[in-house]
């Protein structure tokens, strides 16, 4: 762990320094899983420690959806920030930001899934087989368009590699957080939705009534553990004070200082555990997952002729062999 935190430190130093004297105080933005309200009771106590932590004010930044977050950072009105990986890859490409740590589960493992769920007493929707019968005229809940979990996920597993436009197949398609979905699955306002492991979890602690309407149908692959992600541009010696912040909270300290750390982490979201080390290398199998949405959206193109699939396909295909280069230099852990 010492040798962990001290690599870190010395990535931190690296970095190109803004003057510090500039950073009043740090905005850290969340992305909108569920309302505002609920986000700043569940983060206020991580944040007060994180103030003490790195001396400065910590303010949160709430917005209504997962962009508003990633052009906040963009504009430097966000200087971290809680992502998905889908939008923690936008954050990156588009807005100056570094992953630098991962949440995790008080076990140690990290990771959750993308899910679609429907309400439990729906004896007709059981399955992939039922979620992709265009004949019934179902109202679907997709999530925000830069989510993992909500859309980029089964966007590629549920829909592309089965040749499903939502937007062609259900009678109505509507978009909303993970929480509204939720809810809208419990009252029956859509036939089915997407969602996540997480915010299930996260609405059985909330909302345990309406949680035990949900009925899940489809489950993907693991994810990746959701990044924090920092401007690069921060200043060394205050990015050096939030990496050693998250890589000791709940690790480092006295045992009441740990045992303080891990209860605030329990009811942090849906049950965190102390932080994980990580980087920008943890969204390669995203930019896998876009790029191999977008070959199947060619090669089922009829739009297009074969020469111009072979060349959309040929050009895709070289991504993915760089991408899984790039994968295969990284130390195995």
């Amino acid at each position: 762990m010492k040798r962990l935190i001290a690599a870190g430190l010395a990535l931190a130093a690296l970095a190109v320094p803004v003057r510090a004297e500039e950073i009043k105080e740090l905005n850290f933005g969340f992305i909108s899983t569920e309302s505002s309200a609920n986000l700043a009771k569940s983060f206020e106590p991580l944040i007060k420690d994180m103030e003490k932590a790195i001396g400065i004010p910590v303010k949160p930044f709430f917005v209504g959806d997962y962009a508003g977050v990633i052009e906040g950072m963009r504009f430097k009105k966000v200087d971290i920030a809680w992502y998905g990986n889908k939008s923690a890859m936008e954050a990156v490409d588009r807005a100056g930001g570094e992953v630098f740590v991962k949440t995790a589960k008080p076990d140690g493992s990290s990771g959750y899934y993308s899910l679609i769920v429907t309400n439990v007493d729906r004896n007709d929707i059981n399955g992939l087989k039922d979620i992709l019968d265009c004949s019934k005229g179902y109202n679907f809940g997709n999530g925000d368009p830069n989510s993992t979990s909500g859309f980029l996920v089964p966007s590629y597993y549920v829909f592309a590699l089965n040749n499903v436009d939502p937007n062609k197949c259900y009678k109505r398609v509507v978009g909303g957080n993970h929480e509204g979905n939720l809810l809208a699955v419990a009252n029956k306002q859509v036939d089915f939705a997407t969602n996540n492991t997480e915010n299930v979890s996260r609405l059985q602690q909330t909302r345990p009534a309406e949680a035990a309407k949900i009925k899940e149908v489809w489950r993907s692959p693991l994810i990746a553990g959701d990044p924090i992600v920092w401007r690069k541009d921060l200043p060394a010696d205050l990015k050096a004070k939030i990496y050693y912040f998250f890589m000791t909270y709940g690790r480092l300290g006295t045992p009441e200082e740990i045992a303080h750390a891990r209860e605030v982490l329990a009811k942090t979201s849906d049950g965190w555990g102390p932080f994980l080390a990580s980087s920008d290398a943890q969204l390669i199998p995203v930019r896998q997952l876009e790029l191999f949405k977008a070959k199947v959206k060619a090669q089922n193109d009829d739009k297009l002729s074969a020469d111009e699939k072979a060349a959309k396909v040929k050009e895709i295909d070289a991504k993915l062999a760089a991408l899984e280069d790039q994968q295969k230099k990284l130390p195995s852990m």
